[in-house]
């Protein structure tokens, strides 16, 4: 009962916020299947959506492998979205698999439109799609994986959907983008990051080309942020594949303090904004052959620092991934 009851107030609390707010339009770009925070992230989005706080315009997924369009579509199915669009990258690189089989699970459990990959829009196609039906700078990016599609849509060119190039299409619709990458090392001078790393030449491309906005939530804040556990042990959820995956990921891991919640915090920064959960300082840094992301003067990105403890924004986290959906 506490836990249901916990669970009602962060949605009413959500109704009341979202009342004195605008939905942020959302497209969601993601790699999910190498990890799971992902999997919390969509949570978070969908919790948000069904507060009235943000509208999912699209999820796109950056990586290549076989499960990524069919974990997407069964977590929009299961939050009764069903028909938000899904693309995908059509390159064969990237190419991350699932290793903990959770998103094989939960694709063998739950109901899904997209069978595979192959009946998804390529990424680039679906960007541009989207972005040239809105009005006006009203679109929040939100990248939890690899720059790959961002890089690719920055390359694009003229189209059935747009004349522009992709540069001026973005600058034009694209309020923000808003990116789980990069780590800054207790020196100071930078650091190495998987979503970089991934795809270095697609993030050296986006990190100095980008033409909006940029808020980046760094490794660092995601590692402190551990979730899951309390979701896998709340007997109230019931047949729900974001409780599925925790628990097949973690049982995995033989993790029994929780998962770090890297993509969760670009989720939550992209809808409720910095404050009050987080502070930030302006920096800007390059992207070396290597992939490492080394400081040079200027303050292009902005960079989230802790305001509250981790402890504070893992509660929040955590209870907006315990989310039920709810019909629209």
């Amino acid at each position: 009962m506490k836990n249901f009851l916990i669970i009602l107030f962060v949605f009413f609390s959500g109704i009341s916020y979202a009342q004195k707010h605008k939905p942020v339009n959302i497209i969601f770009d993601t790699d999910i299947a190498p990890d799971y925070d992902d999997v919390g992230a969509m949570a978070l989005l969908h919790a948000f959506a069904d507060m009235g706080e943000a509208k999912i315009l699209a999820t796109i997924s950056c990586n290549a492998f076989e499960t990524t369009a069919a974990t997407l579509s069964v977590l929009n199915t299961y939050f009764k979205r069903p028909d938000i669009p899904i693309g995908i990258t059509k390159n064969v690189l990237p190419n991350k698999d699932c290793s903990q089989q959770w998103a094989q699970g939960i694709i063998a459990k739950y109901p899904h439109s997209l069978q595979s990959n192959d009946q998804a829009m390529e990424a680039v196609k679906l960007y541009r799609k989207i972005l040239s039906e809105q009005r006006g700078k009203t679109v929040t990016i939100v990248t939890v994986g690899f720059f790959t599609n961002l890089a690719d849509l920055l390359n694009s060119t003229a189209d059935e959907y747009s004349p522009l190039s992709g540069r001026v299409l973005v600058a034009k619709k694209v309020k923000q983008l808003v990116s789980m990458a990069a780590r800054i090392d207790t020196s100071g001078t930078g650091g190495y990051e998987f979503n970089v790393m991934v795809d270095t030449a697609a993030s050296q491309k986006v990190f100095r080309d980008w033409p909006t906005a940029v808020t980046i939530s760094g490794f660092e804040i995601g590692e402190k942020i551990l979730t899951g556990i309390p979701l896998i042990q709340n007997d109230l959820i019931q047949n729900s594949p974001v409780k599925d995956a925790y628990k097949i990921a973690l049982a995995k891991d033989k993790n029994t303090t929780g998962r770090n919640s890297w993509d969760q915090t670009a989720v939550l920064v992209a809808v409720r904004g910095i404050a009050p959960c987080f502070g930030y300082r302006k920096l800007n840094f390059e992207i070396k052959a290597d992939g490492k992301n080394k400081l040079i003067p200027g303050e292009k990105f902005t960079y989230l620092t802790f305001k509250q403890t981790p402890e504070e924004i893992t509660k929040l986290i955590e209870d907006l991934m315990m989310h039920q959906p709810v019909m629209h």
